[in-house]
């Protein structure tokens, strides 16, 4: 079961309570009749991330702002690290000429990742799978960078890895039904575990029967774990795309090809998950001397490699970050609820409103129907949609 929502509370509330700004953190099949209700009831909406998961939900965004003049604003704190504020100057000052091509590889660990398929995103018709629900944030970033609208989209992907069919395939026999009542599986989640987790789910369950802890490898799941896609853009560049969701780390790795040279960004988020002796996992290897006794972890942090033809490679310096999504959850904060301390010479352009959201799932949009049709697919159409009446 999933939670329940009654979005005509949402106008009632809106309007007896004359609230000017409704934040949307719904499940993601709710986030365009939240959007439209919101906005049609008088209030601006700050949405996290996708903004819609199909093409309806998008037109539905798009013709109520449309008829009320209202704003939405677009929660893309990946945009304020600095690892990709910086990539964005690089670009932006024409150090690698005009770009042609970007490769972008995003990998989640066996941690993170699999957190997708014990939760509700496990089912696309909630999430849009994660190529909706988690690279919006992706694609954001390369329209972003790029300053660029995509406008055809080719994808491929598969459940290849979680799932009953890949655990029986794979022979790991009988699986709990739930991670709570098996804690010493690597798979599991202990929601009794954690007072945190405890207090959000397990002790709320009797108000709507969800478990946040469902085995990742029952049946049920509807969603990819791998997926490529492949991206043109308007002005001429390419994508190519790729995620893991099964990784033994986590990070990205982004390749920007350009007239006059390249530029690299790695970013190692966490650099191993490894087990305990009771097989939970230790996300800090270090405060495990056991483990990290001659084991080699890949080091954590992010580098930027700047090279032009025919001169050597330099390494851009990164300022560093504090906080949640490499620093820029801070700074997010102060565009989306400090508007009277928001900058409008911001150079680098990093607060979004719900046409940067088109422009971000109009991607992963366009690859599910291109997941199930095999055929590349226009992209443009709903990003442009927007793009006319901002």
């Amino acid at each position: 079961m999933l939670p329940r929502y009654a979005p005509e509370q949402l106008e009632a509330m809106i309007q007896r309570e004359r609230i000017d700004t409704a934040i949307i953190t719904s499940l993601d099949r709710t986030h365009a009749e939240l959007i439209d209700r919101a906005l049609r009831a008088g209030a601006d909406v700050v949405v996290e991330k996708p903004l819609a998961t199909d093409a309806e939900g998008c037109r539905r965004i798009v013709s109520a702002v449309t008829d009320t003049g209202r704003d939405v604003v677009m929660t893309f704190n990946y945009r304020y690290a600095p690892r990709n504020s910086t990539l964005r100057q690089v670009i932006r000052s024409g150090q690698i000429g005009e770009v042609t091509s970007v490769h972008f590889e995003w990998a989640l660990d066996t941690r993170h990742g699999a957190d997708y398929f014990r939760r509700w995103h496990r089912e696309k018709s909630n999430s849009g799978g994660l190529i909706v629900h988690k690279s919006s944030h992706h694609f954001d970033l390369v329209n972003w960078w790029l300053d660029d609208e995509p406008a055809r989209v080719y994808a491929s992907g598969a459940l290849r890895f979680y799932g009953a069919e890949n655990a029986a395939r794979r022979g790991l026999g009988p699986r709990p039904a739930r991670g709570t009542e098996a804690p010493a599986d690597r798979w599991s989640i202990d929601l009794a575990a954690d007072p945190r987790l405890r207090a959000l789910y397990l002790d709320a369950e009797h108000h709507d029967g969800y478990r946040r802890d469902q085995d990742p490898f029952a049946p049920g799941v509807t969603i990819e774990d791998n997926l490529s896609v492949l991206v043109d853009y308007r002005k001429g560049a390419t994508l190519t795309y790729s995620l893991n969701a099964h990784s033994p780390w986590e990070g990205y790795r982004v390749t920007v090809n350009g007239t006059a040279g390249r530029a690299e960004l790695e970013v190692v988020e966490r650099g191993a998950v490894l087990l305990d002796g009771d097989k939970d996992a230790v996300l800090d290897p270090s405060a495990t001397p056991e483990i990290s006794a001659g084991a080699r972890v890949r080091p954590e942090g992010d580098r930027l490699v700047v090279q032009r033809h025919w001169e050597a490679a330099r390494e851009v310096p990164i300022p560093a970050g504090i906080g949640g999504h490499g620093g820029g959850d801070a700074i997010l904060l102060m565009d989306v609820f400090r508007r009277d301390l928001r900058t409008s010479e911001d150079p680098l352009g990093r607060a979004a409103d719900y046409v940067d959201g088109l422009r971000a799932v109009s991607v992963g949009i366009a690859a599910n129907e291109s997941l199930a049709t095999g055929q590349p697919i226009p992209a443009e159409e709903l990003a442009l949609a927007g793009a006319a009446i901002r």
